[in-house]
């Protein structure tokens, strides 16, 4: 497996670890990629709370409380799907920081044939950032990847 670039793994660390914060994540497309590279990172348990892996809606509305008609509207994937998930994760794992992801990885007719993700980072229930990323890959492992390590290195920006 690819590992995380070890400065921005240092960015984090330190920032979490200077600021007293916590970090938690809720992912769908990158199936718990966000999670071992956060896990991978030196003294991960003092700042990492853990995460989840939701699929589908019954399990996004159960554990993270996206309005599930909405979400069974759009699939699962949007902005604010991804908001959802960020802003309940934060609650779920009594985590200040929280990372949530949720797109396509492969090109499937649900996508319209594109692979793309959105995902949004939130700070005490507040979304702080938020966006789409659109791979330069489509393999469906070098996609998810790809959407992990993006989202570390925004995360690592809005901690600088």
């Amino acid at each position: 497996m690819e590992t995380l670039n070890k400065e921005l793994a240092a960015s984090i660390r330190a920032y979490m670890i200077a600021h007293t914060k916590t970090i938690a994540v809720a992912e769908s497309v990158t199936s718990g990629l966000l999670q071992w590279y956060l896990s991978s990172i030196p003294d991960a348990s003092k700042f990492f709370q853990g995460g989840i892996t939701t699929y589908n809606v019954g399990q996004k509305y159960k554990h993270l409380q996206v309005e599930p008609l909405y979400a069974i509207s759009v699939n699962c994937v949007s902005a604010r799907v991804a908001s959802e998930m960020a802003r309940h994760c934060c609650c779920l794992f009594a985590s200040r920081w929280s990372i949530a992801v949720t797109g396509y990885a492969s090109a499937v007719p649900e996508s319209g044939g594109e692979c793309f993700a959105f995902y949004a980072i939130a700070n005490e229930d507040e979304i702080v950032a938020e966006g789409k990323i659109i791979p330069t890959d489509n393999h469906p492992e070098h996609v998810q990847f790809f959407y992990a390590r993006e989202i570390l290195e925004i995360l690592g920006n809005i901690l600088k």
